[in-house]
This record gives C-alpha cells, structure tokens and sequence, in this order.
C-alpha cells in the first residue's frame, strides 16, 4: 500500500508510460503518412468521439468493480482485527486454574500462527495476478518459491515442533491451525479451565474468524471475472487505434498543427490506458504489489495487540513504509 499523499507525476507517469510511447510512434507513423503521400486517411471526429465515451463508462464500471474488490478486502481485515483482539481478551480473562500464564500465551501464539500462515498463503501467486511487478526489497520477489521455508521459519516462533511437523502435509495450514486452537479449547473446558459458557463463546469466536478467513480467500481464488477484463483491454484497443485517424482533419492546415496531432494522440491514449491499467492492478488486493491491503503491516499489529496484553517479552516492532510503501 502506498501511503505517502499522493502519486507524483512522474511516478505514474514512468509506471504507465509505455501506452503512450508506443501510440506516440503509431500516431506519428499515421500522420507522417497522410502528410507525406497526401493521403486521405481521416475519420470524422463524432462517431470516434462516440466510441471514447462508451469506453470511458466501460472502464468506469471495471475500475468500480475493482476498486469494490480492493475496499471489501480492507474491511475484512479490519473485521478480522477486531474478532482477533476479542478473542485475545477472552483467553485472557476465561481462562483460569494451574499455569494459565502458560496456557494463554499458547493460544495468543497459536492465533499469531494462523495470522502468519493466512497472511502466507494469500500472498502465492495466481495465474492472473501480476507476478512479475513485485516489489524488490519491500514485497519478496520470490514469496512463492519460498514459501514453505518462509513460513516454516515464522510458524516455528509459535507453535511447538509437534504441531508444526503435524502442518506439514496440510493444504491450508491456516483453517487447520483454527482447528487446533478450537481443539484446544475443548480440552481446556474437559480440564475445568472455563465453563460452558465461556467455551461457546471462544468457539462462535473461532467461527468468526473461519468467516473471515473464508471470505478473503474467496477474493482471492475468485478473480475479477476475465470476460470483464479482457474487454475492457480490447475496447481500449480499439478506441485508441481509431484516435489518430480522427484527429489527423481536426489537426491538418498547418506544420506545426501536424506535429501536435501525433503529441495528442498518444495523450489521449495514454490516459485512456492509465485507466484500464488502475483498474487492472486493483483487482487483486492480496497479490503483494504498489496497491495491496498491507495484510503484513496489518497482522503485525494485531501480534502487537495480542501479546501485550500477556505482557510478553521482545514484542516485535509495528512495520514502517519503506519508500512510501506499506506491506
């Protein structure tokens, strides 16, 4: 996540720049070619005009959709630090009899654990996802091919060796963590740790979170829908292929008239593609590029919350944006 005011010009500028060199190219080569050869290859203004505002409400509707993606995946996480803190207070407060210091900085740990493991599996890449624009030095380029060492490595901080070889062979290491916490719920309950009451209300708080996590995961193993997509690509295609052509009469008369077309051609186009690609790279909240949920910097925090509240020791650090940029 990006978190300084605001993008500066040239910033979007060179992240989007290649739309506009090459239709800076295309529309020079077809205003070159009308001025050299005296050719009549123009089209009224009015229906191109046309085409432009249906692409405009085209990509409107995707970059809404997308940016809807982006904010329901920030209002999960927010529910999820909220069922994260409740729950952590609730194994402060019920739990009670011999070694509870332990016992609730076990489960503190284990809902560290699922937070990691969460936070990890939402950040392997998928087909459609933009994999090669990962952030070197802020988001790992290699997330994916590091995955099961990366997690093994932080899962070992808070679960015992046991019960992290138990992990191993598991496909969504996250659900089975709840599981275990739930679990161990129970057998806390049969040794009188709590009663019934407090029980059932660790559990719906469990089933809260299983919510949560499910619902993340919908966002990303459901992607924005490529019928969409794709046509939104191709509309602008087309948009911006016929720009030129309609811009040569409205330009023609004077040299440096000429010059001007190809310059806003390739403007027009430009624009018209830095608001397909906005649209583009908000589709995947998770997928650990410029505009993401800062799953990390979030889950960090709730670590924060949830361990000082067992007065634990070497309590980690809230994570700082590094070059404007939040994980």
């Amino acid at each position: 996540m990006y978190t300084k005011k605001n993008y500066g010009f040239w910033m979007t500028f060179n992240w989007s720049k290649k739309p506009f060199l090459i239709g800076l190219a295309y529309s020079a080569l077809i205003c070159v070619l009308v001025y050299l050869a005296d050719l009549e290859l123009f089209l009224p203004w009015q229906p191109v005009s046309v085409i432009g505002i249906a692409v405009a409400f085209y990509l409107g509707f995707k970059n809404n959709s997308s940016y809807d993606r982006t904010w329901e995946a920030r209002k999960i996480y927010g529910g999820i630090v909220n069922d994260s803190r409740s729950i952590g207070v609730a194994i402060v407060s019920f739990t009670q009899g011999k070694d509870e210091d332990a016992i609730r900085k076990e489960l503190i740990y284990r809902h560290v654990a699922w937070l990691t493991a969460l936070r990890h599996q939402l950040r392997l890449s998928r087909g459609w996802e933009h994999v090669e624009d990962r952030l070197n030095g802020v988001y790992s380029p290699t997330v994916c091919e590091d995955y099961e060492n990366k997690l093994n490595k932080e899962l070992a901080k808070y679960l015992s060796e046991t019960e992290l070889q138990d992990l191993e062979n598991k496909s969504n290491r996250a659900t089975q963590i709840l599981r275990n916490q739930s679990k161990r719920f129970q057998e806390l309950r049969d040794q009188d740790y709590f009663d019934d009451f407090r029980h059932m209300e660790l559990h719906q708080l469990v089933s809260k979170l299983f919510d949560g996590q499910g619902k993340v995961e919908r966002i990303k193993n459901f992607p924005f829908p490529r019928q969409y997509a794709s046509t939104a690509v191709w509309l602008t295609f087309v948009f911006c292929a016929l720009v030129p052509f309609g811009l040569i009469n409205f330009f023609g008369g004077s040299d440096w008239m000429n010059v001007l077309c190809p310059v806003i051609s390739a403007l027009i186009i430009w624009i018209f593609f830095l608001m397909e690609k906005i649209g583009d790279y908000s589709e995947n909240p998770f997928e650990g590029t410029y505009n993401d949920v800062p799953i990390t910097s979030i889950s960090v925090g709730i670590e924060i919350d949830m361990r000082e509240m067992i007065n634990d020791e070497n309590i980690p650090k809230p994570i700082q944006a590094e070059n404007g940029f939040l994980m």
